[in-house]
């Protein structure tokens, strides 16, 4: 449009001038020389017309150039945000299996170190009845001195050599320690031995049933049904762990796994009772946090309304 005026305008001077040239009372030299100069001016404004064309062409190249280019980094941003996001749900998946592992693991630490002290007990127990029957030992002895003071010396230390034997013999067991089936049963568990995981359990409950790590026992037999996709044995092994074992320092995660356990079951109702529940009895547990997320995650509130 500009370009456009600018040659109409050029024209319009140009055919004025003729026709001053014409009507005027200027030379006919001069309006030769006018004629020249209006003719070299309209060649002028055309080699600008043509130029600023040109140069509009250059301009239109360019900024399609650059519109080409920020559409293939656009197409490569949108591509790389894919792939990053591929990546971090990759990390999420890896992470949430590094995380159950890990909790199973500090569980079987935080068991250990109940079995340690209870251990320590057990230990301080024997060294109690060990000196008792030391001290028993050596009142018999210095009773007996008496009645066997005129006998041969070599018979009367007969019955000092013979009483150690007799008082350290004990009839051996069927069944393994309860230590070695407890710790067996946690190293297969966090290898992944599920199987014979079960069966060290078993025979711990069946043999050190009325110990205080037999409900730990109890609640890993729920974890192990749990892994194997067992959901209704998991169920089973947890309510064992809440009825029959009501001082388990196992009872918040034994209600914990139910719940979860019910959920795969896709029982709604009686795992929200079970999650809340948990909420209730256990505030400010890391169980609590668990439960209080799985119950968001299911869209119902952590408590129930009135």
């Amino acid at each position: 449009m500009r370009i456009r005026n600018v040659v109409v305008f050029s024209t319009a001077v140009f055919a004025g001038a003729i026709a001053g040239s014409l009507i005027g009372p200027h030379p006919a030299e001069a309006v030769g020389r006018e004629i020249i100069e209006l003719q070299r001016d309209v060649t002028t404004l055309l080699q600008g017309q043509k130029d600023l064309a040109t140069q509009v062409t250059q301009d239109h190249t360019v900024m399609k150039t650059l519109i080409e280019q920020s559409n293939d980094n656009v197409t490569k941003l949108g591509s790389t945000m894919g792939s990053l996001q591929k990546s971090v749900q990759d990390v999420q998946a890896n992470s949430g299996a590094r995380l159950d592992t890990m909790s199973t693991q500090v569980q079987g630490l935080s068991d250990n170190l109940e079995e340690i002290k209870s251990r320590l007990g057990k230990l301080n127990q024997q060294l109690v009845d060990l000196q008792n029957s030391v001290q028993s030992i050596d009142a018999k002895l210095s009773g007996s001195a008496p009645a066997t003071g005129t006998a041969n010396p070599t018979t009367s230390n007969q019955p000092t050599t013979s009483l150690p034997s007799n008082s350290s013999a004990a009839p051996a067991g069927p069944a393994p320690s309860a230590d070695t089936l407890y710790s067996n049963g946690l190293r297969d568990i966090t290898s992944g031995k599920y199987d014979l995981a079960r069966s060290e359990f078993l025979d711990y409950l069946k043999y050190y049933g009325d110990t205080d790590l037999a409900s730990n026992a109890q609640f890993y037999l729920g974890e192990i049904a749990y892994k194997q996709k067992q959901y209704q044995d998991a169920v089973a092994a947890y309510d064992r762990v809440l009825s029959n074992y009501p001082k388990s320092f196992k009872l918040a995660p034994a209600r914990l796994r139910k719940g979860m356990a019910l959920i795969e079951l896709g029982q709604k109702t009686s795992a929200v009772r079970e999650l809340r529940e948990v909420v209730k009895r256990y505030p400010g547990t890391e169980e609590d946090r668990q439960a209080r997320a799985k119950l968001k995650e299911l869209g119902v509130a952590a408590t129930a309304t009135r």
